[in-house]
């Protein structure tokens, strides 16, 4: 019994640590080129109000799609799938992968919801964003990401997968269709090490 009471205080401790060293993070300041400065809100694919500063304290793959798209978003997806199918199992708790909807009218959260599970993207480092059409101009804007409603339902956009460290700082750009993501890789396991 009494090993059992050791080891119990010592796991509490070690959760403790761990809280408080989470809880600095998040308190800590933002710098002035962190995107954790936006403060506007979003809908999640599960209909959850939050903000980009919530993603604060891990690494974060961010892309802008829309899930009409039937040209380059279902790249960009496949992409940012193999991305993730390249960081090893244990090192996804410390990374969000994220994409933000170019098309907030149609991309509801429930519709959302259904491309994230048929796109096998629906475990809990994956987040679907929509804002609205000033949120999104404003969040592309910050990325350099360029995107044009051409017809009613089809959009012109840049084809960027931004990564940020864990204090939203913009870290690396990967550009272009299935394109050799080994440095993109690279740069966010080095980061996550961090």
């Amino acid at each position: 019994m009494k090993k059992y009471r050791i080891v119990l205080v010592i796991t509490s401790l070690l959760l403790l640590g761990c809280k408080q060293e989470e809880k600095e993070v998040k308190e800590a300041p933002i710098s002035e080129e962190s995107i954790f400065n936006l403060s506007s809100k979003w809908k999640t694919q599960d209909d959850k109000t939050v903000e980009i500063k919530d993603f604060r304290g891990k690494v974060s793959v961010m892309v802008m799609i829309y899930t009409s798209c039937k040209a380059a978003c279902p790249r960009l997806v496949a992409d940012m799938r193999d991305i993730e199918s390249k960081i090893p199992k244990e090192q996804l708790k410390d990374l969000n992968f994220i994409l933000v909807s170019i098309d907030p009218i149609t991309d509801t959260p429930k519709r959302l919801k259904v491309f994230a599970k048929d796109n096998f993207m629906d475990d809990k480092h994956w987040t679907f964003l929509q804002g609205t059409p000033a949120t999104v101009q404003e969040f592309a804007n910050v990325l350099a990401v360029k995107y044009k409603k051409i017809t009613p339902i089809d959009f012109s956009h840049s084809n960027i997968i931004s990564v940020f460290n864990r204090e939203g700082e913009l870290i690396h750009q990967q550009e272009g269709l299935g394109v050799n993501n080994k440095e993109t890789i690279d740069k966010i396991l080095e980061t996550v090490k961090k």
